[in-house]
């Protein structure tokens, strides 16, 4: 269930939608190479390799991989748009923001998330290991459900992985996988919560093509599409969620800049 109907918001008139911006071109590189698959052996090698492609900058210069991201994603600020289905099949489709402060780890990472409705507008905050909500400039405490999916978003997703060691998790190196003909590393990330995200990376490219987890005993499933290098670092553009095979939200980034400042101001809890 997405953060669509998750928040608990009082009865407002409704905001005028702003406009998404345009997707901007992302810098353009050269095709990363491919890593012969037969010299990766265990499973710290196929997260460092990942984590080397999604800040290889397109030619062998420092940093790359790991100290590359840090140096790149200081900050984030993303723009896009979010569809999402609710239990009775209705479709919600919002205009969304994320600004991101880039911390150690994922527990002391700063994010916030602008949703604007067709019925309502409204903010999710992830700040000193906490989630609230912001109302017309009221802080709030969302349900539980919309503070999980939202707690989901962060910690179950590409980051884990890309930083799995900052975050203190433990790797399982699963038998590879053949779906729809590509051959897949499979590796469990669990983190100091114990809980368990497994991730599908491309033997030819290391990209992360899909993860899945479980969860209140429903199966969750999100692939990643449209692969593109932002600021020499490789982000994927479309992402589709399923719960129990059924797809729940789709999110395709309009335009994601690495960076630039971010008011801390848009965090605080009071």
């Amino acid at each position: 269930m997405s953060a669509a109907a998750l928040a608990q918001t009082p009865n407002v008139a409704t905001p005028s939608p702003t406009p998404v911006a345009a997707r901007a071109t992302p810098t353009p590189r050269p095709a990363s190479s491919t890593v012969n698959a037969t010299k990766v052996e265990t499973v710290e090698q196929v997260a460092e390799s990942v984590i080397f492609f999604y800040g290889f900058p397109g030619y062998l210069t420092n940093p790359i991989g790991r100290d590359r991201l840090n140096q790149i994603r200081k900050t984030t600020l993303e723009r896009g748009r979010v569809s999402v289905t609710q239990p009775d099949g209705k479709v919600e489709a919002a205009n969304y923001q994320r600004f991101v402060i880039r911390a150690d780890n994922l527990e002391k990472e700063r994010i916030r998330l602008d949703q604007e409705f067709p019925t309502a507008r409204y903010s999710l905050v992830f700040n000193d290991g906490k989630i609230y909500g912001v109302f017309n400039n009221t802080v709030f405490q969302p349900r539980d459900d919309a503070s999980k999916t939202f707690e989901n978003q962060i910690v179950r997703g590409l980051e884990a992985l890309l930083r799995y060691k900052e975050n203190g998790s433990t790797l399982t190196l699963q038998p590879r996988e053949k779906i729809m003909g590509v051959d897949y590393y499979v590796v469990d990330v669990t983190d100091k919560q114990g809980r368990t995200t497994r991730f599908y990376a491309s033997v030819k490219t290391f990209r992360v093509m899909m993860l899945t987890y479980e969860e209140g005993g429903v199966k969750y499933k999100r692939k990643y599409y449209d692969y593109n290098y932002a600021q020499g670092t490789l982000v994927p553009y479309r992402s589709v969620l399923w719960a129990n095979d059924k797809v729940v939200e789709e999110t395709e980034v309009g335009t994601i800049t690495f960076g630039q400042r971010v008011d801390e101001a848009l965090f605080a809890s009071s």
